[in-house]
């Protein structure tokens, strides 16, 4: 990994007219005419020669000067860290992977051991800088994240949380915090010598953390780390003041990773099991299931049920989906191999349980935080489908790209069901660049928009959609180029606010209009997952009257996981979904017409 930062180039900062440009763009399909034209004006004065833009552009270009990126930190602090919503449904990304094939507590503990040795597997490879390069059009991609995953932890704070990272390839923590029945245990992993525990004697382990977890009337700390982040922050604060409780919270959060052993949940139709699934992993499926053995806050979670159902959760202020992927992928090729290395005879010391005193104050908390989950989970709506007509393979063979396809098809879908488009955010990754993270493709655009209405007026002719649809496309594909390339018009936007704020200045003018309210509401958040195993990864919307579409394409069929909140009585996931099946279809059939 340090050979790797050799090869990076640091982030530019994009031309201002240019970004303020694109951003005029984008908001034409939103907006109609007279507020596009105020707008227009409020843009040109920002940007005019010798105004605030250039003033904040200059401090923008000498921060890049000075720090390897000049965005990321910025942009973890203000998405991330100094959001109040709870990690539980809002943040915290799931993915949910296909059914393992046990249906019992023994191969559930058979299948943790080999996952515990895949990820210190994994773990070896990241320390000692045997982590393959990964590329990206050619380019290779910053692996600064890979050693952040292990031993990290987000902190609850009164006005933003914190990220403590207690990793140290030679000196760092050697346990892992295991689960089960809302209780905590300390696993150690590795011997006095460094050399991890063998598959056979991890599992001898488990089985003794299981004989000490029978389901009891224990209290399920976990949930507290679900709540709205100044509550549990104020309860973090209460918590720790005893030392028994201070302990225990500290061996979680310097933990490799957390195993989350879930008891088995209701039996449920083959057609639901998929979105039932996806939900258990997201949030543990409320109190009265495996909500209490999560700690939302930490980096890395994997989640293993009796009935072979397996996932794996994750802090987005740490990590993100593509160094994810590429860990699951280790998991799934390590799974494949047989387990060769005998067990020496060695006793193993006693896994450590960790204890909780909880007081009256603590006990309120708890179960506060408990209704106040039942609540956001009953509320989240989740359809998860295999649209198996056909995969990315099928636009590669009109030379389209599969990512712009799909979301092409999205916004067909979305515009069926509310006749209308709105600011759709799809995820470009920055990795290209040292430190980077992410950016944001926009979506609908002039293009999109004028292939969607066309689409379904019988009027127009075949040749002419086939031609509209290539165009949009095409510009959707133009616009991920520019966010790969570094030059996308939110983290810019985002960099010139905050500027401002820096140098004490109030927010300009442009930033309080609100089209950029609405440019920034994002009814659609959507991203492209894109692995070698059929998994599916689920988030909640980004706001209240919005979804979230998330996808996995695969070479014949894509996995698709749609949520919207039941308390909006404007959108429904289950109703966008099966209209995005339908516009999959037409869009194919539109291609490829039926003789």
């Amino acid at each position: 990994i340090s050979k790797n930062k050799k090869t990076f180039s640091f982030p530019p900062v994009p031309p201002l007219a240019q970004t303020l440009q694109r951003y005029l763009r984008a908001l034409e399909p939103l907006l109609p005419s007279d507020e596009l034209e105020h707008t227009q004006k409020m843009v040109q004065r920002f940007g005019s020669p010798g105004g605030l833009g250039e003033r904040l552009q200059k401090g923008l270009d000498k921060r890049a000067r000075h720090t390897h990126n000049w965005i990321t930190d910025w942009w973890i602090q203000w998405a991330y860290l100094e959001s109040r919503q709870p990690l539980a449904v809002h943040s915290n990304p799931a993915i949910s992977l296909p059914r393992r094939d046990f249906s019992d507590w023994r191969g559930q503990l058979v299948f943790a051991s080999k996952l515990i040795s895949a990820v210190l597997d994994f773990k070896a490879r990241v320390d000692s800088g045997r982590l393959s390069v990964e590329y990206m059009r050619g380019r290779p991609l910053c692996l600064e994240l890979f050693p952040q995953l292990f031993s990290s932890c987000r902190v609850p704070g009164p006005k933003h949380d914190h990220v403590v990272h207690y990793g140290r390839p030679r000196r760092g923590p050697t346990h892992i915090t295991v689960v089960r029945n809302y209780q905590f245990f300390q696993l150690d992993v590795y011997n006095s010598d460094g050399t991890p525990l063998t598959q056979s004697q991890i599992h001898a382990q488990l089985c003794r953390i299981r004989s000490q977890s029978w389901k009891t009337d224990k209290e399920p700390m976990g949930i507290l780390t679900s709540e709205h982040r100044h509550t549990w922050g104020q309860a973090y604060n209460r918590l720790l003041q005893d030392k028994v409780n201070k302990e225990s919270v500290r061996l979680i959060e310097k933990g490799l990773f957390t195993l989350c052993l879930d008891s088995p949940v209701m039996r449920i139709s083959d057609e639901k099991y998929a979105s039932r699934m996806a939900a258990q992993i997201l949030h543990g499926g409320g109190t009265y299931s495996n909500s209490g053995n999560r700690w939302f806050d930490k980096t890395l979670q994997f989640v293993i049920g009796e009935d072979g159902s397996w996932g794996l959760l994750y802090e987005q202020a740490t990590a993100e989906g593509p160094p994810i992927a590429t860990l699951l992928h280790h998991i799934l090729q390590y799974c494949k191999k047989a387990d060769t290395v005998r067990a020496p005879l060695i006793p193993l010391p006693m896994p450590k349980k960790l204890y909780f005193y909880i007081d009256p104050a603590i006990k309120w908390d708890i179960e506060m935080a408990k209704q106040n989950l039942d609540i956001l989970i009953n509320d989240l709506d989740i359809t998860c489908f295999n649209f198996q007509r056909f995969g990315k393979e099928f636009p590669k063979q009109f030379i389209l790209s599969p990512n712009s396809f799909i979301q092409l098809a999205i916004q067909l879908a979305y515009y069926r069901v509310h006749s209308e488009v709105c600011a759709t955010c799809d995820i470009a990754s920055l990795r290209m660049f040292r430190g980077g993270r992410t950016d944001y493709i926009r979506s609908p655009t002039n293009q999109m928009l004028s292939f969607i209405q066309a689409f379904d007026d019988p009027s127009v002719s075949r040749e002419a959609k086939v031609e509209l649809l290539r165009e949009a496309v095409e510009t959707y594909s133009q616009l991920t180029d520019q966010a790969l390339q570094g030059q996308g018009i939110d983290r810019h936007l985002l960099g010139l606010k905050l500027q401002a704020i820096e140098e004490g200045l109030s927010v300009p003018r442009m930033f309080m209009d609100t089209a950029y309210g609405l440019a920034t509401h994002f009814k659609l958040r959507t991203g492209q997952v894109p692995t070698n195993t059929d998994s599916v990864m689920c988030f909640g919307p980004l706001v209240p009257d919005g979804y979230a579409v998330c996808y996995n394409p695969q070479s014949d069929h894509v996995h698709f996981s749609v949520t919207a909140f039941n308390c909006c009585e404007e959108t429904n996931a289950e109703h966008l979904a099966l209209t995005l099946e339908s516009a999959l279809c037409d869009l194919q059939e539109l291609l490829q017409p039926s003789p």
